[in-house]
């Protein structure tokens, strides 16, 4: 029994350890979002700092500012849901079947 034990806590550490890289690569990682053909598009890290945005020279028109603001508003929530799915599926892999509280 004890040496059962111990194998379960081997590869609940092997497991922690990957899940820790994992994660660790996650929030490196760069995800990219572009709406409107390409006129507003959106970079963000795993860690869901937006690193940079670019617009297209031709999307910025005074006279339909609103226009730009939906576009730029599109592209962030489309680079956030990259990164939602991305960490969903990343994490899901060690968190399958463990029916933890809390966990992914």
């Amino acid at each position: 029994m004890k040496g059962n034990m111990g194998n379960m806590m081997k590869q609940m550490q092997k497991m922690q350890k990957q899940m820790l890289k994992a994660q660790e690569e996650l929030l490196v990682k760069e995800f990219t979002a572009s709406v409107g053909g390409g006129m507003v598009t959106v970079t963000a890290d795993g860690s869901r700092n937006v690193t940079g945005i670019s617009i297209n020279e031709e999307a910025v028109d005074p006279d339909d500012v609103e226009m730009l603001e939906d576009l730029v508003l599109a592209a962030i929530n489309d680079v956030m849901k990259q990164i939602e799915t991305e960490t969903e599926q990343t994490m899901g892999k060690f968190t399958k079947g463990l029916n933890m509280p809390g966990m992914f």
